[in-house]
């Protein structure tokens, strides 16, 4: 970053070239107007005509300074002798014109605005006082000797008269060189007050990007026709676009809106949305989305958007919501399930008895039979209910998952509900991953989800079991290439009694719900009619070394959904 110092400098250097521009510039005008005019002016030495002499010299010094102009930043007096030169060859002119009866004498402001300008006022009265100097000795040795033989047209005025015309000339270079000083010290004050007043704008300028450019919501600003005009970096992020891609776009085009929703807004007003939002990546997300207009005097100007994706903050409700339901059930249904059980057992019980002790017929005996199978499946139901509703307290240990995957692998292969159109895949896709938790439930979770997903796929399909780390969790999934659920099914999915099976009690999935959230993970189920589902079980990773916790022999849960 330049200092202000090289900023200085830069612009002296500018100022400088600009001067020097300029001399050439007159010089030709000088040149041409000898011409127009045809000023009579003395000869140089050798018979050489004055003006293109003097305008010979002044093009000469031009493209000294020219090349030298570079060396001012290191040698400043060098822009003192540009101007000196300047005064010298004006001199000349005046000279060669008629001395203190010349035309030119008004030229010599000329180089003492420029020194001002230039090197402000100690420069304007060092090139006032040396025009000064060398006017005053111009036309006092033009009365002497030496010059007589050259007949200059100013040996006509009379000595007191050119007296006076010298006294006169030099307060007036006198007072420009002050007047030019002070000005150019001005402009000097005016520019460093500007640049320090730009530089403080463009610094908030910048906070203030920083700040919008730190927002974690999405911000969009549009015009008065709907029109965007800025976006932050995070407006970018969350729907996928880049921030400067948005720009000139219409806010209903961007945002995936009814252009009704914002207009007509009052100065004020703010309205707020949620709607389901398409990313590029045809990943659907919910946006929560606020609009209110920017107001001017004078009406509405446009409109500012906020915006964030809520999709996390709608699924935890929404988790909460069947979470407290489920609560509730399962606390009134535990007591009805544990009052029905005691004398369902004495039914049972007596049925035995009497099926023992009494004479039956064929008819009586399978009567009897059924009654005892339907009062064993009743009393399994209820036991399967009661472990969801009560769980039993987790014995934690570490897990090693993806041994844990491989024994369900193996289960599953030898399992009657294996099918010879299905297929089981193990997908591990790192190695070591473990959990601080119950390894049974833990098994009976995977066993729930695998057993659900064979029976989605009568007419055979494949089966995935996976492991992966995201951030500071271990992720299992479970894939079918069933028939899936729908939007409706899945909102009711980990609520008891639901099974969407034949034989299902309905309480596979709900108890699996209930281990991963006492084990404090997460169960996401993503799903296509016709295609398949994944289940995604999120569960916190042990960081370091593990310790196999899984016993030879797998437990088997007692029902799937």
């Amino acid at each position: 970053m330049r200092t202000g110092a090289d900023q200085a400098a830069a612009a002296a250097r500018r100022r400088l070239l600009r001067a020097n521009a300029l001399r050439a510039v007159m010089a030709s005008a000088l040149l041409g107007a000898a011409f127009a005019l045809r000023v009579d002016a003395s000869p140089l030495p050798g018979g050489v005509d004055a003006f293109f002499g003097l305008t010979a010299i002044t093009y000469a010094l031009t493209g000294l300074w020219a090349a030298t102009w570079r060396l001012t930043e290191r040698r400043p007096w060098l822009a003192d002798i540009h101007f000196a030169g300047d005064i010298l060859v004006v001199s000349g002119l005046v000279l060669y014109t008629g001395g203190a009866g010349s035309l030119f004498v008004s030229l010599y402001a000329l180089p003492i605005v420029a020194a001002g300008v230039v090197r402000q006022r100690r420069g304007s009265l060092a090139a006032a006082t040396f025009a000064m100097l060398c006017y005053g000795v111009l036309v006092m040795t033009q009365y002497s000797a030496p010059l007589g033989r050259f007949h200059l047209p100013g040996l006509r005025l009379p000595f007191d008269e050119a007296l006076s015309r010298v006294v006169i000339n030099a307060a007036g270079f006198a007072a420009i060189g002050v007047l030019t000083g002070w000005l150019a010290e001005e402009r000097a004050r005016a520019d460093a007050r500007l640049a320090h007043a730009s530089s403080a704008i463009a610094d908030l300028q910048a906070f203030n990007q920083r700040i919008v450019d730190s927002l974690p919501g999405g911000l969009l600003t549009t015009d008065e026709r709907g029109v965007v005009v800025s976006a932050n970096r995070a407006a970018g992020v969350i729907i996928e676009a880049g921030s400067a891609s948005c720009l000139g776009l219409r806010a209903e085009q961007v945002l995936q809106l009814d252009p009704d929703c914002y207009r007509g807004l009052d100065a004020g007003e703010v309205r707020r949305i949620e709607y389901e939002f398409l990313k590029p990546s045809a990943r659907r997300i919910v946006l929560g989305l606020g609009i209110a207009p920017l107001g001017a005097d004078g009406g509405t100007r446009g409109y500012l958007f906020t915006f964030q994706d809520v999709t996390e903050a709608k699924r935890r409700e929404h988790e909460a919501q069947v979470q407290k339901r489920l609560a509730a059930v399962g606390e009134m249904a535990a007591g009805i399930a544990h009052e029905i059980r005691n004398p369902l057992a004495s039914m049972a019980g007596s049925i035995q008895v009497l099926r023992r002790d009494l004479p039956l017929d064929a008819d009586q005996a399978v009567l009897m039979d059924i009654v005892l199978r339907e009062s064993q499946r009743l009393n399994d139901t209820i036991r399967n209910f009661l472990s969801y509703a009560r769980p039993q307290r987790p014995s934690p240990a570490r897990v090693d998952l993806g041994t844990l995957l491989e024994e369900i692998a193996t289960l599953l292969r030898n399992s009657p509900d294996l099918q010879p159109g299905h297929a089981i895949h193990l997908n591990l896709g790192e190695v070591g991953l473990a959990c601080q938790g119950d390894q049974a439930q833990l098994r009976q979770v995977v066993w729930n989800l695998a057993g659900n997903a064979l029976r989605a796929m009568p007419g055979g399909g494949t089966l995935s079991l996976g492991l992966t780390r995201e951030g500071d969790r271990a992720v299992l999934s479970v894939t079918d290439t069933g028939h899936g659920v729908s939007a409706e099914q899945r909102e009711r999915l980990f609520q008891p009694f639901q099974s969407e099976f034949a034989n299902g009690t309905g309480l596979g999935l709900a108890i699996a719900h209930r281990i991963v959230t006492d084990h404090g993970g997460t169960i996401l189920v993503e799903s296509v009619v016709g295609q398949g589902t994944v289940v995604r079980v999120g569960l916190p990773e042990v960081v370091g070394g593990w310790q196999l916790a899984v016993g030879s022999e797998a437990h088997k849960p007692e029902e799937a959904a």
